[in-house]
């Protein structure tokens, strides 16, 4: 018996040792080291998807509302005024600059340059009464009519600006996926958002003069996932797809403050950027 308790406390011993030199000699496949504390910062491009719209619009004898409304984003083919910085906003872009607060969770700003085009040329249900002397005078219950040009150009195309803040979660797969090529991190990242809409509204309203100004015009929030590759410990690539919510319940129309609009819809969004991850000191 007494040799049995000490051959048991022997391999228990031996168990013990063995884990102890399996954990020494683990190996961690992420290069990238420590985030806490560390900046990141990126650039790059979307595309949007829109739900469809009630759009709203009210002014000195005229309030209706259209139904259903489409709308579609605006791509521009890749040229050379995505590089340049003084035609940073014609394409689709995206800047975001961010802190590690802790290992794994990040506070960031940034901005979402998206575009919104509605649909002109299609039927939609309106509801409403517009009196200006002109050719669309009327009380409208429940009536189809044409998106003409001459009737309404409604679009966000400098852009749908979402100026937020996001709080994410960043976690290092390689160990996970067993993925140890060198200088090559993989991670994912998830987290929400919340900010306001700054659009460049561009609008031609039943014969009135365009108008095409920046205002603050509402709010959104959003919520994000995204794969990470970083190489040589400091610089990325990054697909995101995020969901969101916009409500604009103060939409610029005309030079007149008379006149406005609103509307709220849901969105989604695929992101493709590039950055750079560093600390300020060692």
């Amino acid at each position: 018996m007494k040799n049995l308790v000490m051959a048991m406390f022997l391999l228990a011993s031996v168990i013990s040792f063995s884990q102890e030199v399996l954990d020494t000699q683990k190996i961690n496949f992420n290069d990238a080291g420590i985030n806490k504390g560390k900046f990141f910062v990126y650039w790059g491009w979307n595309r949007a998807h829109y739900s469809t719209s009630d759009i709203t619009f009210k002014g000195n004898n005229y309030n209706f509302t259209l139904n259903s409304v489409k709308a579609d984003d605006k791509p521009k083919p890749f040229g050379v005024y995505f590089l340049k910085l003084d035609e940073l906003t014609i394409p689709q872009t995206n800047f975001r600059i961010g802190y590690f607060f802790k290992e794994n969770y990040t506070v960031s700003i940034g901005l979402d340059h998206m575009k919104y085009v509605m649909r002109n040329n299609t039927t939609v249900k309106i509801n409403g009464d517009i009196n200006l002397g002109g050719n669309f005078d009327g009380n409208y219950v429940n009536e189809n009519i044409v998106l003409s040009e001459d009737f309404l150009l409604f679009e966000h195309t400098d852009g749908l600006n979402y100026i937020n803040v996001e709080v994410s979660r960043f976690d290092n797969l390689d160990n996970w996926l067993k993925f140890h090529v060198k200088n090559i991190d993989i991670n994912l990242t998830e987290g929400i958002g919340v900010g306001v809409l700054y659009p460049k509204t561009n609008t031609t309203l039943l014969g009135k003069e365009r108008y095409d100004e920046f205002h603050v015009s509402g709010y959104g929030l959003s919520a994000h996932v995204g794969l990470n590759i970083t190489f040589f410990k400091y610089f990325f690539i990054q697909s995101n797809f995020k969901v969101g919510y916009i409500n604009m319940p103060n939409i610029r129309t005309t030079a007149s403050t008379t006149d406005s609009a609103s509307q709220h819809f849901s969105f989604v969004e695929n992101m493709y950027v590039f950055g750079a991850r560093f600390g300020l000191t060692k």
